[in-house]
Protein backbone atom coordinates (compact mmCIF):
# COMPACT_ATOMS: atom_id res chain seq x y z
CA UNK A 1 0.00 0.00 0.00
CA UNK A 2 1.18 3.70 -0.61
CA UNK A 3 0.37 6.37 1.34
CA UNK A 4 -1.43 9.52 -0.47
CA UNK A 5 0.59 11.52 0.64
CA UNK A 6 4.06 9.81 -0.47
CA UNK A 7 2.48 10.13 -4.06
CA UNK A 8 2.35 14.01 -4.81
CA UNK A 9 4.50 16.90 -4.30
CA UNK A 10 5.59 17.71 -0.52
CA UNK A 11 4.80 20.88 -1.02
CA UNK A 12 1.21 20.07 -1.90
CA UNK A 13 0.29 18.13 1.41
CA UNK A 14 -0.70 21.21 3.14
CA UNK A 15 -3.33 21.88 0.50
CA UNK A 16 -4.52 18.64 -0.21
CA UNK A 17 -5.05 17.90 3.39
CA UNK A 18 -7.48 20.51 4.03
CA UNK A 19 -9.05 19.40 0.58
CA UNK A 20 -9.81 16.33 1.50
CA UNK A 21 -11.12 16.70 5.47
CA UNK A 22 -14.43 15.49 4.82
CA UNK A 23 -15.92 12.00 6.65
CA UNK A 24 -17.71 11.52 3.85
CA UNK A 25 -15.14 11.01 1.79
CA UNK A 26 -12.56 7.70 1.59
CA UNK A 27 -9.86 7.62 -1.41
CA UNK A 28 -8.69 4.34 -2.40
CA UNK A 29 -4.94 3.83 -4.43
CA UNK A 30 -5.74 1.54 -7.08
CA UNK A 31 -3.06 -0.84 -9.71
CA UNK A 32 -3.24 1.48 -12.77
CA UNK A 33 -6.81 0.65 -15.45
CA UNK A 34 -6.29 1.25 -19.14
CA UNK A 35 -9.32 3.27 -19.37
CA UNK A 36 -8.94 5.65 -16.27
CA UNK A 37 -6.49 7.69 -14.18
CA UNK A 38 -8.96 7.89 -11.71
CA UNK A 39 -13.14 8.12 -10.94
CA UNK A 40 -15.53 9.67 -8.06
CA UNK A 41 -18.50 7.66 -7.27
CA UNK A 42 -21.75 7.65 -4.63
CA UNK A 43 -21.34 4.42 -2.51
CA UNK A 44 -24.41 2.73 -1.54
CA UNK A 45 -23.80 4.33 2.34
CA UNK A 46 -24.11 7.56 1.53
CA UNK A 47 -20.46 8.06 1.42
CA UNK A 48 -18.28 9.16 -1.06
CA UNK A 49 -15.51 7.58 -3.20
CA UNK A 50 -12.08 8.64 -5.52
CA UNK A 51 -10.16 5.77 -6.87
CA UNK A 52 -7.14 6.75 -8.05
CA UNK A 53 -4.35 4.52 -10.49
CA UNK A 54 -0.75 4.02 -8.49
CA UNK A 55 1.53 6.01 -10.90
CA UNK A 56 5.21 7.03 -10.11
CA UNK A 57 4.43 10.58 -11.41
CA UNK A 58 3.43 12.95 -8.39
CA UNK A 59 2.68 15.80 -10.59
CA UNK A 60 0.27 13.93 -12.86
CA UNK A 61 -1.17 11.82 -9.95
CA UNK A 62 -1.70 15.40 -7.82
CA UNK A 63 -3.48 16.86 -11.20
CA UNK A 64 -6.17 13.78 -11.29
CA UNK A 65 -6.47 13.88 -7.78
CA UNK A 66 -7.50 17.58 -7.61
CA UNK A 67 -9.71 16.88 -10.89
CA UNK A 68 -11.54 13.97 -8.64
CA UNK A 69 -12.21 16.20 -5.45
CA UNK A 70 -13.74 18.91 -8.22
CA UNK A 71 -16.65 15.92 -8.75
CA UNK A 72 -16.74 15.44 -4.80
CA UNK A 73 -16.91 19.32 -4.10
CA UNK A 74 -19.55 19.26 -7.21
CA UNK A 75 -21.59 16.78 -5.15
CA UNK A 76 -21.54 18.35 -1.89
CA UNK A 77 -22.56 21.90 -3.87
CA UNK A 78 -25.13 21.47 -6.12
CA UNK A 79 -28.25 18.90 -5.40
CA UNK A 80 -29.49 18.55 -8.33
CA UNK A 81 -27.67 16.29 -11.41
CA UNK A 82 -25.14 18.34 -13.53
CA UNK A 83 -22.97 17.38 -16.11
CA UNK A 84 -20.15 15.39 -15.16
CA UNK A 85 -17.73 18.24 -16.70
CA UNK A 86 -19.55 20.86 -17.65
CA UNK A 87 -19.43 24.36 -16.78
CA UNK A 88 -20.12 23.47 -12.38
CA UNK A 89 -17.39 21.43 -12.26
CA UNK A 90 -14.91 23.37 -14.44
CA UNK A 91 -15.49 26.69 -12.13
CA UNK A 92 -15.03 24.38 -9.12
CA UNK A 93 -11.81 22.36 -10.91
CA UNK A 94 -9.98 25.96 -11.90
CA UNK A 95 -10.52 27.12 -7.96
CA UNK A 96 -9.31 24.30 -6.23
CA UNK A 97 -6.26 24.33 -8.78
CA UNK A 98 -5.38 27.93 -8.14
CA UNK A 99 -3.53 27.43 -5.43
CA UNK A 100 -1.08 24.71 -6.66
CA UNK A 101 -0.50 26.50 -9.76
CA UNK A 102 3.19 27.71 -8.71
CA UNK A 103 6.49 26.70 -9.20
CA UNK A 104 6.91 25.74 -5.32
CA UNK A 105 4.89 22.45 -6.49
CA UNK A 106 4.76 21.83 -10.27
CA UNK A 107 8.31 22.61 -12.13
CA UNK A 108 7.82 25.84 -14.91
CA UNK A 109 7.89 23.36 -18.20
CA UNK A 110 4.80 21.75 -16.27
CA UNK A 111 3.35 25.11 -14.64
CA UNK A 112 3.33 27.00 -17.69
CA UNK A 113 1.32 24.06 -19.82
CA UNK A 114 -1.17 23.87 -16.77
CA UNK A 115 -1.79 26.92 -16.35
CA UNK A 116 -2.80 27.21 -19.81
CA UNK A 117 -5.01 23.57 -19.50
CA UNK A 118 -6.68 25.51 -16.45
CA UNK A 119 -8.43 28.39 -18.82
CA UNK A 120 -11.05 25.69 -20.08
CA UNK A 121 -10.40 22.34 -18.53
CA UNK A 122 -11.31 19.53 -20.69
CA UNK A 123 -12.34 16.49 -18.84
CA UNK A 124 -9.26 14.49 -19.48
CA UNK A 125 -5.34 15.72 -19.52
CA UNK A 126 -4.91 13.17 -21.88
CA UNK A 127 -6.61 15.74 -24.75
CA UNK A 128 -4.04 18.01 -24.03
CA UNK A 129 -0.99 17.04 -25.85
CA UNK A 130 1.42 19.81 -24.73
CA UNK A 131 0.66 18.91 -20.95
CA UNK A 132 0.78 15.44 -21.30
CA UNK A 133 4.46 15.29 -22.71
CA UNK A 134 5.85 18.05 -19.92
CA UNK A 135 4.26 15.38 -17.60
CA UNK A 136 5.80 12.63 -19.21
CA UNK A 137 9.37 14.04 -18.88
CA UNK A 138 8.74 13.55 -15.25
CA UNK A 139 8.19 9.35 -15.45
CA UNK A 140 9.99 7.39 -13.38
CA UNK A 141 10.44 4.73 -15.68
CA UNK A 142 11.19 4.95 -19.18
CA UNK A 143 9.04 2.86 -21.24
CA UNK A 144 11.12 3.46 -24.48
CA UNK A 145 8.16 4.14 -26.12
CA UNK A 146 7.15 6.88 -28.43
CA UNK A 147 3.96 8.99 -28.43
CA UNK A 148 1.88 8.08 -31.55
CA UNK A 149 1.30 11.60 -32.47
CA UNK A 150 5.46 11.34 -32.93
CA UNK A 151 4.40 7.91 -35.84
CA UNK A 152 4.37 9.10 -39.67
CA UNK A 153 1.39 8.57 -41.08
CA UNK A 154 1.08 5.48 -42.92
CA UNK A 155 3.63 4.04 -40.56
CA UNK A 156 3.24 0.75 -38.15
CA UNK A 157 3.52 0.65 -34.63
CA UNK A 158 3.25 -2.41 -31.81
CA UNK A 159 0.68 -1.43 -28.97
CA UNK A 160 -0.35 -3.41 -26.62
CA UNK A 161 0.21 -7.26 -26.56
CA UNK A 162 2.68 -7.03 -29.59
CA UNK A 163 -0.46 -6.22 -31.79
CA UNK A 164 0.24 -4.50 -34.88
CA UNK A 165 -1.40 -1.26 -36.20
CA UNK A 166 -0.86 0.87 -39.41
CA UNK A 167 -1.65 4.97 -38.61
CA UNK A 168 -4.21 6.27 -41.19
CA UNK A 169 -5.38 9.66 -41.09
CA UNK A 170 -6.89 12.29 -38.05
CA UNK A 171 -10.30 12.54 -37.21
CA UNK A 172 -10.51 15.15 -35.38
CA UNK A 173 -8.64 14.78 -32.54
CA UNK A 174 -7.74 11.12 -32.92
CA UNK A 175 -5.71 8.95 -35.39
CA UNK A 176 -7.70 6.12 -37.44
CA UNK A 177 -5.47 3.00 -36.92
CA UNK A 178 -5.79 -0.39 -38.78
CA UNK A 179 -4.98 -3.23 -36.55
CA UNK A 180 -2.71 -5.15 -39.48
CA UNK A 181 -3.60 -9.11 -38.35
CA UNK A 182 -7.37 -8.64 -39.11
CA UNK A 183 -8.16 -5.31 -40.56
CA UNK A 184 -10.41 -3.38 -38.28
CA UNK A 185 -9.91 -0.04 -37.84
CA UNK A 186 -9.68 2.05 -33.82
CA UNK A 187 -9.83 5.27 -33.06
CA UNK A 188 -6.53 6.50 -30.88
CA UNK A 189 -5.30 9.21 -28.28
CA UNK A 190 -1.91 11.01 -30.48
CA UNK A 191 -0.70 10.54 -26.75
CA UNK A 192 -1.30 6.66 -27.28
CA UNK A 193 1.97 5.40 -25.78
CA UNK A 194 3.44 2.84 -28.89
CA UNK A 195 6.48 1.20 -30.14
CA UNK A 196 7.93 1.73 -33.93
CA UNK A 197 7.97 -1.07 -35.56
CA UNK A 198 11.68 -1.48 -37.26
CA UNK A 199 10.72 -1.56 -40.57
Amino acid sequence: MHSLFDLIPANSIELITDLIKSENLSIKIVKTRKTKHGDFRYLKDGKFQITLNYIDNKFRFLITLVHELAHFKVSQSFKYRVNPHGFEWKKIYKHLMLPFLNNKIFPDDVLRHLAFHMINPPATTDSDINLVVALHNYELNNDNKSFLFEVALNDSFIYQENKVFIKLHKRRKRYICKNVSNGRKFLFSPVARVKIKIK
